[in-house]
């Protein structure tokens, strides 16, 4: 391998304030740095000897070295001494590997910094419900759940279970217990860990990621059964969030998962990293949703349409629309016209 160790390269990383670095054949480290990806110059393009080493450096134990030789990938995270802890994902490309690391903040994120409005706070502190965070890759919707746990952990006494795909965030007790299990060394699936669950007697489940039908029923149940269930989806909205959990359901069942949904919704915030019309940081858009009488008939009766006008109205206090969301960070001069034309030309609502 040349001069360049791996933690030259994530110091180099922390010094830049990147979230993310690639490590591939035939190219200089490119940091993530505010969504946009940069090089140094003075860095050397990688070989194939090189990625291989930094990969086995970093690979913490014989399973994931065996998930890689099977599959071909394999995700995890570690703690690098002095630097802190990433989560790393490695898989093989034309022959060779590439490497994405995640840098994950030593200290635990905090609400009160996040962007998030104020009713986060209400929300996170119900007894029970389904309540989820949504975004595309790379909007924080990872290190706002984190948020809500801690300030959950700081403000309620109470048992808190994470179920996670890897652990990236480090919870210590604090006036909450919080047990995070970690899917294929704690538990087999999301799916196996929401039914064990149920007997683990937790206040709070934090669940890393719905995306498929066990797992959403899993949350479902789960939520109305008197826990409070946080977790993530891929989705740009409100609407598309539902849609997106009533649709991976066959349709003889579409009804009842409405009907669960109307129960059990405490509400959804869709979030959006926006540049900074000033200085190179990023800032957060959203949309929040809170369920309510008006709601819930929206979902029973299948008038999901509707649900999009409700959040412009703020029918609830606390509801925004994410239109009026940019408008506000637009008009206090936080981003510019052109980028809050750019994220609206983006979702469809120009």
């Amino acid at each position: 391998m040349n001069w360049l160790r791996l933690d030259q390269i994530l110091q180099q990383a922390l010094e830049l304030n990147a979230s993310d670095v690639h490590l591939t054949v035939s190219r200089q480290p490119t940091y993530r740095v505010n969504g946009i990806l940069i090089t140094v110059p003075e860095e050397p393009r990688l070989t194939m000897e090189d990625t291989m080493e930094l990969g086995r450096e970093m690979i913490p134990n014989e399973k994931a070295q065996q998930q890689l030789d099977n599959t071909g990938q394999t995700d995890f995270s570690i703690t690098m001494p002095r630097l802190g802890r990433v989560r790393v994902n490695i898989y093989k490309q034309r022959g060779s590997w590439a490497i994405v690391v995640k840098l994950i903040p030593l200290t635990l994120p905090d609400l009160d910094t996040s962007g998030l409005p104020s009713v986060t706070k209400e929300l996170v502190m119900r007894p029970s419900g389904l309540l989820l965070v949504t975004g595309s890759i790379g909007n924080g919707t990872t290190t706002t759940l984190a948020a809500m746990i801690n300030y959950i952990n700081q403000h309620k006494s109470g048992s808190i279970l994470t179920l996670e795909d890897p652990i990236e965030y480090l919870h210590r007790h604090n006036k909450s217990i919080v047990n995070q299990r970690e899917i294929g060394s704690d538990c087999l699936s999301f799916a196996e860990g929401l039914e064990a669950a149920f007997w683990q007697n937790p206040d709070v489940v934090m669940l890393g990621e719905m995306k498929d039908l066990e797992t959403i029923s899993g949350a479902l149940d789960l939520a109305e059964s008197g826990h409070l269930v946080i977790s993530t989806l891929n989705a740009t909205n409100a609407l598309q969030a539902i849609e997106r959990v009533v649709d991976v359901f066959e349709p003889n069942r579409r009804e009842k998962i409405r009907l669960q949904m109307a129960n059990s919704l405490v509400g959804i915030i869709s979030q959006h990293l926006i540049p900074e019309a000033k200085g190179s940081g990023r800032v957060l858009a959203y949309e929040v949703l809170i369920n309510s009488s008006a709601i819930r008939n929206m979902l029973r009766n299948n008038a999901l349409g509707e649900i999009e006008m409700a959040i412009k109205s703020r029918i609830v206090p606390g509801m925004i629309s994410l239109e009026a969301s940019l408008n506000d960070l637009y008009e206090q001069g936080f981003i510019s016209e052109e980028e809050m034309n750019r994220k609206l030309g983006e979702v469809g609502l120009i």
